[in-house]
């Protein structure tokens, strides 16, 4: 029997000035109460919390995030100068909220939206803390994370299955990187986690980032992108606010990114079938990742946004011209799902968000598809 226990403790929430700090996807407490508040009229209606991070000062007006209640007992357990300007005014400074996120699976390893974890029996914990600082234009914001799991033994795939089936069970994991163990031991890795470094004028930034990133309308799953997974180091281009025009407003977010294997195979140990190994080893290569999401917001249907995700991956081998490095502005043949696994990979969504303030409710969708050849036919 599975008992995941998950525990969240933020033990420094500070903050008193109205910095450009983002707030991290995956800050269930805090991102619940925003949309909670958008949907009872308290909150701008025509940001659409449909590409995350949020940056709470400038998208939502909010002076001070980690305490959305003016009224509520602030701590200081560290009792530290949490904040601070220059003398000239221009270099401001302010802590980070310090957490701990604790997980325990009793049977088999188990996760789901929980970031730099790794799927692991036993128990595990996140612990994040950090700074963030600007100057002029420029912030700098540094968030590492620190996992540490017991990633104990479990019984994985039955080993007196039919040889067919376990082969079959090979025919999926061996086109995802998913592995049933991360290891033998126990796992302690430090990650860049919410960190950035940007360049922020008006509605846009620029910068380089490790944050994850969220696509899509959807509390629980998101179809492109979500934070089942460390961030990764990626050059972002994206909006910070809501942008107006005569048709309404948009907000949007153009990536580049390099993703790093697990390193792991499927199972251990690795099964064979007539013979021969059934897994079939990755390329020992890096991965480019590129992606693309807008959002609209109808200026004549308040509370409505239509947008759509893009994104490819393919090994960086085969990174040989312009059109591969931005393939959602180009055609691309299709590729069949059963072409050799260092192909390219396309995929794209269309969605839907819908705010009913009236009934402190909302609807949305999401509609996906693979190998998008960039014609219209995607949509059917």
């Amino acid at each position: 029997m599975r008992k995941p226990i998950q525990l969240i403790l933020a033990l420094l929430c500070l903050g008193n000035l109205a910095y450009s700090q983002s707030l991290p996807v995956g800050s269930q407490a805090l991102e619940d109460y925003y949309r909670r508040a958008q949907l009872a009229g308290k909150l701008d209606s025509t940001v659409s919390f449909t590409i995350r991070p949020l940056i709470p000062s400038a998208a939502l007006k909010i002076k001070d995030f980690a305490y959305p209640d003016s009224l509520e007992q602030r701590y200081n357990l560290l009792d530290a100068d949490h904040s601070g300007v220059s003398k000239n005014g221009k270099l401001k400074w302010q802590l980070l909220p310090m957490s701990i996120q604790l997980q325990a699976n009793s049977h088999h390893p188990y996760g789901w939206n929980d970031g730099a974890m790794i799927p692991a029996k036993g128990l595990q914990s996140l612990l994040s803390a950090g700074i963030y600082a600007e100057y002029g234009i420029l912030s700098v914001q540094f968030k590492p994370e620190v996992v540490l799991a017991a990633n104990s033994s479990f019984d994985t795939f039955n080993k007196d299955h039919y040889d067919v089936i376990t082969a079959r069970y090979y025919d999926f994991y061996n086109n995802i990187d998913l592995p049933a163990r991360f290891g033998k031991s126990g796992v302690t890795k430090a990650y860049w986690g919410q960190s950035s470094i940007r360049l922020n004028y008006k509605a846009l930034s620029f910068g380089l980032s490790t944050e994850n990133l969220w696509w899509g309308p959807g509390l629980r799953n998101s179809l492109l992108m979500s934070n089942t997974a460390p961030g990764f180091k990626h050059l972002t281009l994206n909006t910070r606010k809501p942008i107006s025009s005569p048709i309404g407003s948009f907000e949007g977010q153009i990536i580049a990114g390099r993703l790093e294997g697990s390193g792991y195979g499927v199972l251990e140990p690795e099964r064979e079938y007539f013979g021969q190994p059934l897994y079939v080893e990755k390329p020992n290569n890096w991965r480019y990742l590129s992606g693309l999401a807008i959002t609209w917001q109808p200026k004549w249907v308040p509370g409505l946004f239509l947008g759509l995700t893009r994104s490819a991956q393919t090994y960086s081998n085969g990174l040989n011209k312009f059109g591969d490095y931005l393939p959602f502005f180009s055609s691309k043949k299709q590729e069949a799902a059963a072409e050799a696994i260092n192909k390219r990979d396309q995929r794209n969504s269309y969605f839907m968000r819908w705010l009913w303030p009236e009934e402190k409710a909302e609807v949305y969708f999401e509609y996906g598809r693979n190998n998008y050849s960039g014609s219209s036919g995607d949509l059917a």
